[in-house]
């Protein structure tokens, strides 16, 4: 029961990712639909066109047996309406497989880019690329792999830490876990043989955990070396940064209910991929990793008032043997992929401040990468104050849309990407409310990019 209980959660935060919206009002619409390759696609036309593409990257979809169905190519009803009313085509592909499926998205996409050219009219004279969560890396890395073919992005709750990085992250969040709460057992980091045995085992921790002042403490790290955020439900008020209580409940809601499907489960699937394990944790200071974390104030005053000894058990993470990687599934890894920074075309991204399952920290990630490279000033990243993954309205979706088609037409972001700006630009869809604010993320704690592959 618990393991339904978490994959139809996480069907909800994956499928569900915007406010449910109006219905579509275009009235003239040319739909395109089929198969390439065994990804089924869709392309929508209005009439008359304005002559811009926009490709929808959807996000991850749990394996199955089942081949994916025919895509939707936008985030939601109403922002699809919009569009179309305001002469976009539109165009997305299913994939055709499920999962960490960058591999195929990279190719299916433009394949979907290749067929519109077929269909009499004409090529696009601006395409944008956007998506949202898994859909974000793909975008972000869409552009990487074919600037040519774009020129603009719009990565939404994207994973844009890249694959190694976010997965070395999840990896730090399980092995403290174990190594704390559950040393003895069977629990599988790595290696994952029974997804679904696995994840009840893990169910069954986290809920004897956190019964008590000693686990919720322990649980309270484990959040730490993850950076995840003490807030979870979107339309309740974010707990004070002092609330340790309320912050960890929260923690421990994303875990159970949202990250441990992927870490204790869902990781076989890019484990098969890969053909081995892709994530390790060798030399990692998780002594270093608390005093960097967002959540180390929550974690010391929880161990006071638990009775426990800190130092004793980072000590004991410290002592513990690490876990290594295979070599050919990290190259799998980061051929799907790592960023260079390498942005030919403007790209705006936005995130939730309160992501536990994307972190909006991979947005300080992608923006290091970019600066690196001396490509700042074609970055702008925007922030909304909400709990949640990829919780965000229609009018702020289409607000980032509009933001980035103002940059096209100008040349220049100007003040656009400001939060009164972006909020401005969200009321004047008249599609709802918006909750932009100014809003720098703390350091990912676990990078790995491009300047990273130099050093190995």
């Amino acid at each position: 029961m618990r393991w339904r209980l978490s994959v139809l959660a996480l069907a909800s935060v994956i499928g569900s990712l915007f406010v449910a919206a109006a219905p579509i009002r275009a009235a003239t619409v040319q739909n395109f639909t089929g198969d390439i390759g065994g990804a089924k696609f869709q392309i929508d036309i209005p009439q008359p066109w304005n002559g811009t593409l926009v490709l929808w990257s959807h996000g991850y979809e749990v394996p199955s047996p089942n081949p994916p169905g025919i895509p939707s190519d936008a985030p939601a009803d109403a922002v699809k309406g919009w569009l179309l009313d305001h002469g976009y085509a539109l165009a997305a592909s299913s994939y055709s497989r499920r999962g960490w499926a960058l591999q195929q998205a990279f190719h299916d996409q433009i394949a979907v880019l290749d067929h519109f050219d077929t269909l009499g009219f004409g090529h696009p004279k601006r395409t944008i690329a956007w998506g949202a969560s898994l859909g974000g890396i793909i975008t972000a890395g869409l552009i990487q792999l074919n600037p040519e073919r774009f020129t603009g992005a719009i990565p939404l709750c994207g994973v844009l830490a890249g694959g190694p990085g976010v997965w070395n992250e999840g990896l730090d969040g399980e092995f403290v876990f174990k190594t704390l709460l559950a040393p003895n057992s069977a629990l599988q980091l790595v290696n994952i043989t029974d997804p679904v045995g696995n994840l009840q085992l893990a169910d069954q921790v986290i809920t004897l955990a956190h019964a008590t002042p000693q686990g919720r403490a322990r649980l309270a790290l484990v959040a730490a070396v993850g950076d995840l955020p003490g807030w979870f439900t979107p339309d309740s008020p974010e707990p004070a940064r002092t609330d340790y209580s309320a912050r960890e409940q929260n923690q421990f809601l994303w875990s159970s209910l949202v990250d441990f499907p992927f870490l204790f489960a869902l990781r076989q699937e890019l484990e098969i991929r890969a053909g081995g394990n892709p994530s390790w944790n060798t030399g990692v200071d998780y002594r270093e990793q608390l005093e960097r974390s967002i959540n180390r104030d929550e974690v010391k005053a929880l161990y006071r008032q638990a009775g426990l000894n800190l130092d004793e058990d980072l000590q004991t993470l410290q002592n513990a043997p690490r876990i290594a990687a295979v070599p050919r599934a990290v190259d799998y890894l980061k051929s799907f992929i790592v960023f260079n920074g390498h942005i030919d075309q403007p790209v705006l991204t936005m995130h939730t401040t309160g992501d536990g399952l994307v972190l909006n920290q991979d947005e300080q990630a992608y923006a290091s990468v970019v600066r690196a490279a001396g490509n700042e000033e074609l970055l702008r990243q925007t922030f909304v104050h909400r709990a949640g993954h990829c919780t965000f309205t229609s009018a702020e979706v289409v607000a980032a849309f509009k933001t980035m088609v103002n940059r096209l037409d100008t040349g220049r972001w100007g003040d656009t990407t400001s939060f009164r700006s972006m909020n401005m630009a969200a009321a004047s869809t008249g599609l709802g409310p918006s909750d932009f604010i100014r809003f720098k993320p703390s350091v990912f704690l676990r990078p790995f990019d491009a300047r990273s592959v130099e050093e190995d």
